[in-house]
């Protein structure tokens, strides 16, 4: 049931995100902490237990395997989730740099200038195809920060995909 419920509102959220707000600078950053709370948090409870059931857990009732097996697991659980967020976002920001350049290219017969970093490429994303080219440019001569960038967007261009 609470799995039901869970699921539930992450759906709910996502909708809301998706379908029903105008996306702008003061909403586009996504977040779905119910996702990543509460699997943290059941790691981390199943390592507290770990700890105190090995406190308890006495040599002469079978040793310390099991509550040192049980902690591994919990704290391998712990880096799994760590790495699989990690490794799943730099996928995302290839893909952002390659789509960025695309459009870039297909807008003005050039490839992003080499000095954009991917933060700067990133923020570009939300540019509609009007501003990108001039907003590039710019980005690149004043060095603007990503914040920089999403707030110079006059015509913001929702990205619903990213988490």
């Amino acid at each position: 049931m609470l799995l039901i419920t869970f699921m539930f509102c992450s759906i709910k959220y996502l909708y809301k995100q998706i379908v029903m707000e105008q996306q702008h600078y003061g909403n586009h950053v996504r977040k779905v902490p119910k996702a990543y709370y509460a699997g943290l948090l059941l790691l981390l409870l199943v390592m507290i237990l770990a700890v105190i059931f090995s406190c308890n857990y006495t040599a002469a009732m079978g040793g310390w395997l099991l509550p040192i097996s049980i902690a591994s697991m919990s704290l391998a659980g712990l880096f799994m989730a760590a790495f699989t967020r990690t490794f799943a976002l730099k996928v995302q920001d290839r893909a952002i740099r390659a789509e960025e350049n695309l459009r870039h290219f297909m807008l003005t017969g050039k490839p992003l200038d080499a000095a954009l970093s991917l933060p700067q490429i990133i923020a570009l994303r939300f540019a509609s195809d009007q501003e990108l080219p001039a907003l590039a440019e710019r980005a690149v001569k004043e060095k603007l920060s990503n914040r920089q960038i999403k707030e110079s967007i006059q015509h913001w261009k929702a990205d619903h995909h990213r988490v």
